[in-house]
């Protein structure tokens, strides 16, 4: 099976978490015993829909055929003050970056960020007390008991949004694959042709005295993906999480300073706070420029965005990267 099918980030799911269990209404009843006093039991709780960090997820792909979830109802009380069994939960596991979303309104329900963080996404209904709880002095025979409460339900969305601390933003063909197989041992797909990478590559990038970052090789984007074109959404997504954007942009580019307004005014259609974020800018492909030509492109670059040039083909520029994206990272400057 190719990455493309592997690679599931956006699965619609209905889920109903369980109804909870009737209230008994119930009377003791035995030889020695003709009109005892209530004795009904409460019902069980309905089974929860919960969400479950997995840090060795990186897809949704198993959830793929996963379109009903149904939470198991809670049992009814019975007679002798017996509460009915609480209906089991279901636990769906997913990759830390996960997001739920409710289809209809689009409100942000549960966000799974750590390994076995476990959030309650749908609660059981209460099961409902069986007639014994209602007896009082004056009333020592109640007739109610409560039913249980029904569950929730709904058309779900669930949303993975990788969690990495360097995005490479670039056009499709920028060299994003090329640098994340140099500088990290992921082994993205890279051939010479657009949109080569199809889904997001994870990579760690090992660093001095044995730390290490991640970065992620997401796929290209191009003019209008705010608007959905191209991977459009898709691709933008996965950058929100990400707490610096390298922009890597081809020696051989034909408008350098064009290249990197283009991808900010994708960036800011899709989300502006993305702005706000840590910038890096890497010309790629640096061992076809000269002395000469490399000046003219830095007197195009803007000032207030730092950059480096590099080259995956001979290596040249790549330990000053990752001092520099180190340095945005941590706020610590590397002598």
């Amino acid at each position: 099976m190719s990455d493309k099918n592997n690679f599931i980030d956006y699965i619609r799911i209905f889920a109903r978490s369980g109804h909870g269990g009737a209230g008994a209404r119930h009377f003791l009843r035995n030889k020695l015993t003709a009109r005892g006093g209530p004795d009904g039991g409460d019902g069980g709780r309905g089974g929860h829909v919960i969400l479950r960090g997995n840090a060795q997820l990186w897809t949704l792909l198993h959830l793929r055929y996963f379109k009903n979830v149904l939470a198991e109802n809670g049992e009814n009380g019975s007679k002798n003050n017996c509460t009915g069994k609480d209906g089991q939960d279901i636990i769906i596991e997913v990759p830390l970056g996960t997001v739920a979303r409710d289809e209809v309104s689009g409100h942000l329900e549960a966000e799974i960020l750590e390994d076995g963080q476990e959030i309650v996404w749908l609660k059981g209904g209460r099961g409902g007390l069986g007639n014994s709880n209602f007896a009082t002095p004056t009333n020592q025979a109640p007739e109610h008991a409560q039913p249980g409460e029904p569950g929730f339900e709904g058309w779900k969305i669930i949303e993975l949004k990788m969690l990495a601390d360097v995005g490479l933003v670039g056009f499709p063909n920028a060299g994003k694959s090329t640098l994340l197989s140099v500088v990290s041992a992921a082994k993205p797909k890279i051939a010479n042709y657009p949109f080569t990478t199809l889904v997001p590559q994870l990579g760690m990038v090992e660093y001095r005295d044995r730390q290490s970052f991640c970065m992620a090789d997401l796929p290209g984007i191009i003019e209008g993906a705010a608007e959905g074109k191209g991977l459009g959404h898709r691709f933008l997504r996965h950058i929100e999480r990400n707490a610096v954007l390298l922009f890597l942009i081809p020696a051989d580019s034909a408008d350098h300073a064009k290249e990197f307004d283009t991808l900010l005014t994708e960036l800011r259609k899709y989300n502006p706070e993305m702005l706000q974020k840590e910038m890096i800018i890497a010309i790629s492909k640096s061992d076809l420029l000269d002395e000469e030509l490399q000046v003219a492109i830095e007197k195009e670059l803007p000032d207030n965005v730092p950059h480096v040039f590099i080259s995956a083909a001979t290596g040249a520029g790549i330990v000053a990267l990752k001092d520099l994206l180190w340095n945005k990272l941590t706020g610590m400057t590397t002598v």
